[in-house]
């Protein structure tokens, strides 16, 4: 799981991703305001913040750098442009990939003393 959180101005807003099941959620202050499955590089979430400015999420991977990368917009604004390096994402990667053998060894194991 990927997070971006961002204090703005009044709100806290989070966006998630899982890069294993393409689910993708938008928080604002804790609520769920936003969420879509999506399995493409690139990926857009709109809203609207309790004083009603539109807020955009971009979700991007950078060509250049393989970095994830989360562009927040208010107001049509580049607010905040914020970067998770290759490092984050390998390791979530090997995280996921540990835990699906561990799980399938525990499934083999009870089959086996079955």
């Amino acid at each position: 799981m990927i997070r971006f959180k961002y204090d703005l101005n009044q709100d806290v807003v989070e966006l998630q991703a899982s890069n294993w099941s393409g689910l993708e959620r938008v928080f604002v202050n804790g609520q769920m305001v936003s969420h879509k499955l999506n399995f493409k590089p690139q990926s857009e979430h709109t809203i609207q913040l309790k004083d009603g400015a539109p807020c955009k999420f971009e979700l991007l991977i950078d060509p250049q750098t393989d970095e994830l990368m989360c562009r927040i917009d208010k107001q049509h604004t580049l607010v905040a442009s914020l970067k998770q390096g290759k490092e984050n994402l390998l390791a979530s990667r090997r995280y996921l990939q540990h835990s699906v053998i561990a799980v399938s060894l525990l499934c083999v194991f009870a089959l086996y003393l079955n």
